[in-house]
């Protein structure tokens, strides 16, 4: 998997392309560690548009981002087919905003 983020003022991209596995945690935390740290992030949005697998270790990463962010909003974008599906069963609508 590949991780590739950018900010923008108050806003902060995250870009993920391929299977989103325990795999690819190291990307994972070099990118959402980049935008944590940078001043005045105040969304960060995780695109799923090129992503077509997520398994548990994904989920744990996100949630472990969403204790890190402390106050800023965590927004999970292009999530399709199975990806989207395992969104949906593991409730993460009620932890995150999803569109």
């Amino acid at each position: 998997m590949q991780a590739q983020w950018s900010i923008e003022s108050t806003y902060a991209w995250i870009k993920l392309t391929g299977n989103f596995t325990f795999e690819g945690h190291r990307q994972f935390k070099e990118a959402t560690t980049a935008v944590l740290a940078a001043k005045g992030v105040e969304t960060i949005e995780i695109n799923f548009a090129k992503v077509d697998y997520l398994d548990s270790a994904a989920l744990g990463m996100l949630l472990l981002l969403n204790e890190r962010a402390g106050e800023r909003r965590i927004v999970l974008t292009e999530a399709t087919g199975t990806v989207r599906a395992v969104l949906d069963i593991a409730n993460f609508g009620k932890l995150f905003e999803i569109r």
